[in-house]
């Protein structure tokens, strides 16, 4: 089975790492996406007023939420209707949104002679546009002029049609990247619990008033520096592979034996706490 490996933050600087050459990388994206906005019955919204405008519905470019305002009247008291305006709000939360945007308003007659005001061919003259607020605008208050409009083929059947796109600016730093290997929680007490309760490999065992526990010499070896010196070292006996514990019932021995499995997991051990360890070694 291969491994997981997950990308973890930079960690803290070390001492080690103080005073070396590091470096990062500033990266630009830009998340793009776009909206059709039809506008039908344009000869009814005639006459709404200034600065009342027709909203297209919400969507989604960049984790923001935008809409289109077609004003039929204009936006501005000033132009006395003489002009149709058209903006791209941001509709949703958002401080300091930093965004491309186009407005195109599309030929009706098939020529694809498109009307289109756009912000993404001057990024390098101006940048994004950043817009502050929920409700902050960009586009234009006199898109165009409504006597040329209503002569023009972008007004076809009493409708308009309007093209959107938004390109929402987003940044990031990039460093080293460090990676983590995800270890599972550790099972040594159930595993230590089946070997001990499969009997499987054992190879010494204990006697205890007449009632016979087998175990593993090398468990108990890595448990208890006794048990390491009795089984493997100067103190190793001719026969090891029977202890005899005196002193202590079958019934006792068996509850202390086999509590500890409780505890394998944080201990690391086999069935034998220190204290018991201490025990039976002072025995032999």
């Amino acid at each position: 089975m291969g491994r997981v490996l997950r990308e973890t933050p930079n960690p803290p600087l070390s001492s080690s790492t103080e005073g070396a050459t590091t470096s990062s990388t500033s990266v630009m994206n830009t998340l793009n996406g776009s909206h059709h906005f039809k506008i039908t019955g344009y000869s009814q919204s005639k006459g709404t007023g200034v600065g009342k405008y027709i909203a297209s519905d919400m969507f989604m470019v960049g984790g923001y939420l935008w809409a289109v305002y077609f004003y039929p009247d204009g936006k501005s008291p000033e132009d006395n209707a003489a002009y149709v305006s058209l903006f791209i709000a941001l509709a949703s939360e958002g401080t300091d949104v930093r965004a491309l945007f186009e407005l195109t308003l599309l030929d009706q007659s098939g020529k694809e002679r498109h009307k289109v005001h756009s912000h993404f061919g001057r990024t390098l003259e101006s940048g994004p546009y950043t817009l502050k607020y929920r409700g902050s605008m960009w586009g234009y208050k006199r898109f165009f002029r409504r006597t040329l409009l209503e002569q023009s083929d972008y007004l076809k059947n009493d409708c308009l049609s309007v093209h959107c796109s938004v390109g929402v600016v987003k940044s990031h730093t990039e460093g080293p990247k460090f990676y983590s290997i995800a270890v599972p929680p550790s099972r040594i007490g159930h595993h230590f619990g089946q070997l001990l309760k499969t009997g499987k490999g054992t190879d010494v065992s204990f006697e205890v008033d007449g009632e016979v526990f087998y175990a593993h010499k090398l468990v108990l070896a890595a448990r208890s520096p006794v048990f390491r010196a009795q089984l493997f070292g100067p103190m190793k006996e001719q026969n090891t592979k029977q202890i005899k514990v005196e002193d202590i019932e079958a019934p006792v021995f068996k509850v202390q034996s086999n509590t500890p499995l409780l505890m394998l997991d944080k201990n690391s051990c086999y069935f034998l706490t220190n204290d018991n360890a201490l025990v039976m070694d002072a025995k032999h």
